[in-house]
């Protein structure tokens, strides 16, 4: 019979693999006398002191037990008669669709508006050196969707939209580590994520599925209230039995084409703010209470959230996508518009760490868009990232601050060196955000700098305009179906459809939208 075991050891232990499997094999003649086979379950670090140690919960099998290996088993290929199902996006939602699709028995044909994860990478060095951004290929349009290249974290809470070791294991089953199994903030990398991708599509194809690439879609086909395919740019008609939108949370001429056909849509709340980046020695620093990490600790993360009083409101400012050892990326999908965000590589090594900081925008923030309907928080959205292009100069240079400066309205007269490539421009940031976001900025860093001491520092610069958080925009559809309220056959899905927010609950959401097809028209 199996035990489970809980240690608590010291990081050169837990991250050195020859120091854990002396540590293991010492372990097992403790409590058994003898060596026996095991399964780590979990680990995670424990900072709260000075001495920083790490969680470890272990499995021991006895010696005629086999040690469990993945659940997950890649599909057989379907039968050439199989019912297709048309899905738009090749992003984990779109992917992870698919798979299950083929899983169940069914045909899967991918439509996605950018390129194959490696041509991608020809678009976003020009966005980075040459500022030309490509409005179908660049961080968030292409195979793999948003995450692809720019982070890859797997951490959620979303435990109840699906079951997240089962996505954890296909991925693993597609090349990534098996770390990402144990770990408690489990993370791929950038570096690391376009070839589990091209991994999952070439295995998509193999089981029967189809993938095409350059396909912007223009136009639905519906037909007596039900869609029956979409028509691309490039005059293709794809017909299929039903059509799962997996688009991602910036396809915006998606959400206008929906809007122009009169298909229900609705505004929901989002966040927009900055991002911020120290040197990561300091976030270590202030994180694990000592002046060097060492070399088993990884890059310290933080999460932040402060409530600040904002007029009559109360106001959320949280951190958002912490990148522990990143880069700032721009992420914009449309020339004359700055977007940032951030990503992480597999060994987090960078010198930097950046996140996310950003204040809640409700749909009482944007009454003065109101006469554009459900799009009234997208267009609150466009016109920042346009004045944040504007004020930087009209390229993909970023308007940039130090922290301090920034909170006491001053204009930085240098600013400090930067991850991120395209370059800065320094600003005044309040000119580049609406006033009450600007406030509650400036309220919540101060907040911050009391909670992790260093951390309000004018040697922090940050960058704007940090807006594509999720989508401004939710499609709405049954709660027991799945499938669009208005619209038969068509299931809105993950991130761009509002129901998701990061690679694990939109792939969770593209799995459980293939099933929902299932169960009503297969």
């Amino acid at each position: 019979m199996s035990k489970i075991i809980d240690f608590i050891v010291q990081p050169e232990v837990a991250f050195n693999n020859d120091a854990f499997l002396k540590f293991i094999d010492a372990q097992s003649y403790r409590l058994y006398s003898k060596p026996l086979p095991f399964k780590i379950l979990r680990r995670s670090i424990d900072a709260r002191s000075r001495d920083v140690k790490v969680n470890l919960s272990i499995q021991f099998f006895e010696e005629n037990e086999t040690v469990p290996s993945l659940n997950y088993s890649k599909p057989n290929s379907i039968h050439k008669h199989a019912q297709r199902v048309l899905i738009i996006g090749a992003g984990p939602a779109g992917l992870f669709a698919a798979l299950k699709l083929l899983e169940l028995g069914h045909k899967p044909i991918l439509i996605e508006r950018g390129k194959d994860v490696k041509s991608r990478r020809r678009d976003i060095a020009a966005i980075n050196k040459d500022h030309i951004v490509n409005s179908d290929s660049n961080y968030c349009f292409g195979e793999g969707g948003a995450g692809t290249y720019s982070d890859g974290k797997l951490y959620t809470r979303s435990s109840k939209r699906g079951d997240i070791n089962r996505i954890l294991e296909i991925l693993v089953a597609f090349g990534a580590k098996d770390e990402i199994l144990i770990d408690a903030h489990p993370h791929i990398g950038t570096n690391k994520l376009p070839a589990l991708i091209q991994n999952m599509r070439e295995g998509i194809i193999e089981f029967g599925g189809e993938v095409h690439f350059e396909e912007r879609v223009t136009d639905l086909d519906i037909q007596f209230g039900e869609i029956k395919g979409v028509k691309t740019l490039k005059g293709n008609h794809y017909q299929a039995d039903g059509v799962i939108l997996a688009t991602g949370h910036s396809a915006r001429d998606i959400y206008y084409l929906l809007h122009q056909k009169a298909i229900l849509i609705e505004q929901k709340a989002f966040a927009l703010g900055v991002r911020i980046e120290h040197q990561q020695q300091l976030i270590d620093k202030i994180q694990y209470k000592c002046e060097q990490r060492g070399e088993w600790l990884p890059a310290a993360s933080y999460s932040l959230v402060s409530q600040e009083n904002i007029g009559n409101q109360v106001k959320g400012v949280f951190s958002f996508c912490m990148c522990p050892g990143g880069f700032i990326v721009p992420s914009a999908t449309e020339k004359g518009e700055v977007v940032v965000n951030g990503m992480s590589p597999s060994r987090r090594d960078s010198k930097y760490s950046n996140s996310g900081i950003v204040v809640q925008v409700d749909l009482s923030d944007t009454t003065k868009y109101k006469e554009f309907g459900p799009l009234a928080g997208l267009k609150f959205q466009e016109e920042i990232e346009k004045n944040a292009c504007r004020i930087a100069g009209g390229s993909q240079n970023a308007p940039a601050q130090r922290l301090v400066d920034f909170v006491d309205n001053r204009v930085s007269g240098s600013l400090p060196e930067t991850s991120y490539q395209p370059g800065m421009a320094s600003v005044n940031m309040s000119h580049v955000l609406p006033e009450y976001i600007g406030e509650a900025l400036k309220k919540g860093f101060k907040s911050f700098g009391r909670k992790m001491n260093g951390y309000f520092t004018n040697e922090a610069v940050i960058l704007g305009v940090e807006s594509r958080t999720s989508s401004p925009i939710r499609i709405p559809r049954d709660k027991e179906t799945l499938e669009h309220v208005q619209i038969g056959r068509l299931f809105p899905c993950g991130e761009g459809a509002g129901y998701a927010g990061g690679i694990v609950s939109a792939a969770m959401d593209g799995e459980i939208c293939a099933v929902k097809w299932v169960e009503k028209y297969a």
